[in-house]
């Protein structure tokens, strides 16, 4: 009876031993999978995550906001080991009435973010983003209605300031010109920023202001800037995307036949130093270098990691680094420009100067100096 006891405590206390034996080993293989990443957490959700952008009409490859914001894309995508069409890719517009089309073709493929570069793609984004709640959209340059939206602006005249600097301190003829894409509030901000800069270092330099009308016209470009040239304007700023890139080609065609006069260019968005280059020597004085690839990559890690900044205006400038001059033209930017350049910048981010950056603001400005 007694032996019948043990052997039945035995069975009892193995049969527990196993079963406790079980919980561990299924709380451990939890605890592994969790820590190398195959439970439903945060390495899951960036496998499955993807980010689209749709251009403006400017198109991806414009040397300008479109190409910059692709470049963002494709620098996010090789962060996380994606591929073109496997977690990032981009919609081209040709024309206006694409956006809305190009935006919903990217919901009905998943893209889990999607982002509208440049502010013309406002009210597509603001009409697809309300039909599709679930979907993070962003948009670049213009402020969008939408708690799924996230609006990404820059302080454009801040930067346009310096440039104003750089060409005032530049010019020999003490005529400098601006060419302009579409005439409207973001574009007049970088015309009020540049002017002010520029009459800030001498109030009696004249500047010619002419818009094209369009961000992709690069035969206006030259056209407008062949004008400016011929009346002794000698160093052009253009805010225009694809139409600057006349401003470069007709520079470029001057400067070959005739080497010894100054036909400078003044870039945006992205250093466009390579665009200026004529065999030895370069016509691109500076660029306005507005990161917006950066925003992008930054966005959209955001929304990756489940904190995307819906319903918010996000607005990047000098004082993060997102608004800068660049100085890959190190024979054109002397020590006195690059100079004048920091004083102003400090001056600016300190606040002892306040960047106009519309046309009201910047008459009020000029009459202050």
């Amino acid at each position: 009876m007694k032996k019948h006891r043990f052997l039945l405590v035995f069975v009892l206390l193995l049969t527990i031993g196993m079963v406790l034996g079980a919980c561990g080993s299924s709380d451990k293989e939890g605890d592994n999978k969790e820590a190398s990443g195959d439970s439903n957490g945060e390495k899951a959700a960036s496998d499955d995550f993807s980010v689209g952008m749709v251009t403006d009409v400017g198109g991806v490859d414009d040397k300008s906001f479109n190409q910059s914001a692709w470049e963002g894309l494709q620098a996010f995508g090789k962060e996380h080991d994606m591929e073109k069409g496997k977690g990032f890719d981009y919609s081209q517009s040709e024309s206006d009435a694409d956006y809305t089309t190009n935006l919903n073709r990217l919901v009905r493929e998943d893209y889990n973010l999607i982002f509208g570069i440049g502010y013309k793609l406002q009210p597509a984004i603001e009409k697809v983003a309300e039909q599709y709640p679930d979907t993070h959209f962003s948009i670049v340059d213009s402020v969008a209605k939408g708690d799924n939206v996230a609006s990404i602006t820059f302080k454009e005249h801040q930067g346009s300031f310096l440039a104003g600097v750089v060409a005032a301190m530049k010019t020999k003829s003490n005529k400098i010109g601006f060419v302009g894409g579409v005439d409207g509030d973001l574009i007049n901000k970088f015309e009020a920023g540049f002017v002010a800069g520029v009459k800030t270092v001498n109030p009696d330099i004249d500047v010619d202001v002419q818009y094209a009308e369009s961000f992709a016209a690069a035969d206006k470009g030259k056209l407008i800037a062949s004008s400016m040239y011929s009346k002794g304007i000698d160093v052009i700023y253009h805010a225009s995307g694809a139409t600057g890139n006349g401003v470069f080609s007709q520079a470029k065609d001057l400067k070959k036949n005739n080497p010894d006069k100054d036909y400078w260019v003044i870039g945006v968005d992205r250093d466009q130093y390579d665009e200026g280059q004529i065999g030895d020597y370069n016509v691109t004085l500076t660029s306005m270098v507005k990161r917006v690839d950066v925003a992008v990559q930054d966005v959209a890690t955001q929304s990756m990691e489940g904190s995307f900044p819906g319903g918010e205006v996000l607005e990047y400038g000098l004082d993060d680094d997102a608004i800068s001059i660049a100085r890959t033209n190190k024979d054109a930017l002397t020590d006195d420009i690059t100079n004048a350049v920091e004083e102003y910048k400090g001056k600016i981010v300190d606040g002892d100067i306040e960047v106009p950056s519309t046309r009201d603001e910047l008459d009020k400005y000029i009459k202050s100096l």
